[in-house]
């Protein structure tokens, strides 16, 4: 029993030091979704004001798309834009958007400054329907094919790395098949 007593804390000691090494050997920017390969949501979120689409999940299928998870306030998106912008007009590829949290006024001002890259933009005020998506913070993409499923997503901002490298190879594959 007193042996127990000392090889006890020491087996503790291995399983938490075996746990942290795991641990550190992942990526911590990929953050793995339960919704890849399933469809998206059902929702169906109003336009911003002066604006006349909205977005909602009946609008994902059809074509090979991505939807674009912002926020006027995001500074990290305000770096993306650019890549955002680029690839909606060069890409060929439809780029819808979900304005999280966010008020419809400075929204529209980011957008107005910063360029409108967006086929259509649902506003998501609160939140709901991001959480839904499983967003843990913006911005946030996701790649959908045609039969409006998740296929792709991508935590943080947008790098001209990731488009080459995964987005575009992964349209050009979804629109083949």
């Amino acid at each position: 029993m007193r042996r127990l007593f000392y090889i006890l804390p020491l087996l503790l000691f291995v399983i938490v030091g075996a746990a942290f090494y795991y641990g550190f050997q992942r990526d911590p920017r990929e953050i793995p979704s339960v919704l890849i390969d399933k469809p998206v949501p059902e929702f169906a979120l109003p336009p911003l004001p002066g604006r006349d689409k909205g977005l909602a999940s009946a609008d994902l299928k059809g074509d090979v798309q991505l939807v674009n998870v912002f926020a006027s306030w995001c500074i990290p998106c305000k770096a993306e834009h650019p890549i955002i912008t680029r690839l909606a007009r060069e890409g060929g590829i439809p780029v819808r958007a979900i304005n999280h949290k966010d008020k419809p006024a400075d929204a529209l001002a980011w957008l107005k400054t910063n360029g409108d890259p967006y086929a259509s933009i649902g506003a998501d005020a609160d939140g709901r329907v991001s959480i839904d998506w499983g967003v843990y913070g913006v911005p946030e993409t996701f790649l959908i094919d045609r039969q409006g499923r998740i296929r792709y997503k991508h935590v943080g901002p947008l790098t001209p790395e990731v488009v080459e490298q995964t987005i575009l190879p992964m349209v050009k594959e979804l629109r083949k098949g």
